[in-house]
């Protein structure tokens, strides 16, 4: 990661009293890493349960994850808002104790969110969802808060559609500043189709609490290796996925060569496999799982 959590409030603290932005340049640069050498965790995202852990029907909760990840060659749990029972601090406080006592840590809290939205009490309410789980992920000690930018709008512009997305990470980024968490944009189709569509919302953003969520299996341009690797350098997570879409078209991800370009890029952070296969995930993800263990090293 860029800061230690100390350093982090500390350069947050000193730019909301001096009032400046963290660099008078036009557009953020890549993050920079504290080595030359990589520092690549792994992490399991409750979304690979997805179907276990929907609140319509459950037949998993989130500790039962816990305690699936906790057999698993994994130092972290990512924990997605979709699948909370409760949002209550007794809750959350239960969550956190219970990961810590398995020996995980909490990497990450994905939230869904759509910052597009034209009508403004919509968004404003899609912002203070992220504030909201901005904070509960704080109080879980998680790293990270994943976001989406959203899709566009029939008769919208992707310029207007641009400008309200970065400013509602702006909002949000004062609250994850304050709590020395990383909101990570992720790039999940919509206006953030591509590298350069991505960055376009990316750079603007002026906080150290603002990076990248690369999810290796949602770009699905002619190369997207070459496209996650343009990303990397602005990643403070990652979701990895068992499946890549060149073209559109689906092929199992070469996990070899994705490890690569992290370690390649001088990656510091977590990478949560986020399996969305056809196999069940009780039998796939452990495999992928000591895949990547082996990979990472």
């Amino acid at each position: 990661m860029t800061f230690s959590r100390r350093e982090f409030l500390a350069s947050s603290s000193a730019l909301m009293v001096s009032g400046l932005r963290p660099s008078p340049s036009p557009a953020i640069d890549p993050i920079k890493r504290p080595s030359d050498k990589h520092d690549i965790k792994l992490s399991l995202a409750a979304y690979s349960f997805r179907q276990f852990l929907d609140l319509k029907k459950p037949t998993m909760t989130l500790f039962e994850f816990i305690d699936f990840a906790a057999e698993l060659p994994l130092d972290a749990v990512e924990l997605t808002s979709y699948y909370f029972a409760e949002t209550t601090d007794d809750y959350l406080d239960k969550l956190k104790a219970y990961a810590a006592k398995k020996k995980l840590a909490i990497s990450g809290v994905p939230v869904g969110n759509n910052f597009c939205l034209s009508d403004d009490t919509k968004r404003k309410a899609e912002v203070q969802k992220v504030k909201d789980w901005t904070e509960r992920a704080a109080k879980l000690g998680a790293k990270t808060v994943r976001i989406f930018a959203g899709n566009l709008e029939k008769g919208d512009t992707l310029e207007q559609a641009q400008k309200r997305v970065v400013a509602a990470m702006d909002e949000c980024c004062v609250v994850a500043a304050k709590l020395g968490i990383y909101l990570a944009l992720e790039n999940h189709g919509g206006i953030t189709d591509t590298p350069e569509h991505l960055l376009d919302l990316v750079k603007p953003v002026k906080s150290p609490a603002l990076g990248v969520n690369v999810d290796t299996g949602n770009f699905k341009t002619p190369d997207p290796y070459a496209d996650i690797a343009k990303i990397v350098p602005y990643g403070v997570v990652s979701q990895i996925k068992t499946e890549v879409y060149p073209g559109g078209k689906r092929e199992d991800a070469d996990l070899g060569r994705v490890i690569k370009i992290f370690k390649d890029g001088n990656f510091h952070g977590y990478v949560a496999l986020e399996y969305e296969a056809a196999e069940d995930p009780k039998i796939a993800v452990p495999r992928a799982i000591k895949e990547l263990r082996k990979l990472i090293g």
